[in-house]
């Protein structure tokens, strides 16, 4: 299973929440290869499933690990539903998230996006963690190493949710922050004043791409899951979300990120063989290899040879 859930914003921002959890994050150390020194925060609620699934769960840019585990409802879920969640924390440099060095946009070649992978890979030595329902999710440029990850690590995430992030390789280079992801005064104006919303559609071209279906949408639900949002499905492996009404960074739906990863009726316990198997990590699905780096990603210029726009 590889599935992506896109969401993108237009309009006014509106306030964060708070959420408790039962428990309290665990900080774990010399976890496996992290050359740019991203540290692990783990959530593990009382009572687990068996296997337990694992989500990884990235801040936005400035943010912390501590900041996105109160301020989402993943840890909430977690106590309910006995899945793990690992909050990586970014390198203490900027706050942000390396979505743009080549080494994170390569498949086992250093970067952030290989740190994260190694606490997944230790969460499922150590932790007993299910290898085959390892998911992905993040905010802004959380949402932007959520991509990078669904793109470079298919062989490790079964399903991602990206929130207002841009597609795969987009930042790629030096000068990531000034590409034409970001607005600017030549660029068309939008309720997310960080990111141009061209990024929505550009994600769904990518990612279309990968699974080999079209980009007419098989179904455009309006006012779901919120008033003023609009759900746009790909098939069975991609679906954009397109709000209005709020600002650059969209109140996480942790309940529809639930549904989308295939975990809003687990339980602790044992899982049933039927919803789980620990026979074997994912497998990229047929095709995919020749897709896997898109839209300015290493070793692929897009079908029009830019990097990720035409303008013309």
């Amino acid at each position: 299973m590889h599935k992506v859930l896109l969401s993108a914003v237009s309009g006014l921002a509106f306030a964060a929440r708070a959420f408790a959890a039962a428990g309290q994050l665990v900080q774990v150390d010399h976890f496996g290869p992290n050359p740019t020194d991203v540290a692990m925060f783990v959530y593990k609620p009382a009572q687990l499933a068996s296997p337990p699934p694992l989500i990884m769960a990235m801040h936005y840019c400035g943010g912390t690990a501590q900041a996105y585990f109160t301020g989402t409802q993943y840890a909430n879920l977690a106590d309910t539903h006995g899945f793990i969640i690992i909050y990586p924390n970014s390198p203490p440099d900027d706050g942000c998230w390396d979505v743009n060095t080549n080494a994170t946009l390569t498949h086992n070649a250093g970067g952030d996006s290989l740190g994260i992978v190694s606490q997944v890979r230790y969460a499922i030595a150590n932790y007993g963690v299910d290898p085959s329902r390892v998911f992905a999710t993040g905010t802004s440029s959380g949402a932007m190493m959520t991509n990078v990850r669904m793109g470079a690590y298919l062989d490790v995430f079964a399903a991602g949710s990206a929130f207002s992030g841009v597609p795969y390789g987009c930042f790629a280079g030096q000068n990531a922050w000034n590409t034409q992801s970001v607005n600017s005064s030549r660029l068309p104006k939008n309720g997310d004043t960080t990111l141009y919303l061209q990024n929505f559609w550009e994600d769904i071209k990518q990612w279309t791409n990968v699974f080999n279906v079209s980009q007419t949408p098989t179904s455009n639900i309006t006012n779901d899951p919120l008033p003023g949002y609009s759900r746009a499905s790909f098939g069975p492996n991609l679906q954009a979300i397109l709000a209005q009404g709020v600002g650059h960074t969209v109140l996480e739906q942790a309940n529809d990120v639930l549904n989308w990863f295939g975990l809003s009726d687990l339980t602790p316990g044992p899982v049933s063989p039927t919803s789980s198997s620990t026979s074997a990590a994912p497998t990229s699905p047929p095709g995919l290899a020749q897709h896997w780096n898109q839209c300015g990603g290493i070793g692929y210029a897009g079908p029009t040879g830019d990097r990720c726009y035409d303008y013309a």
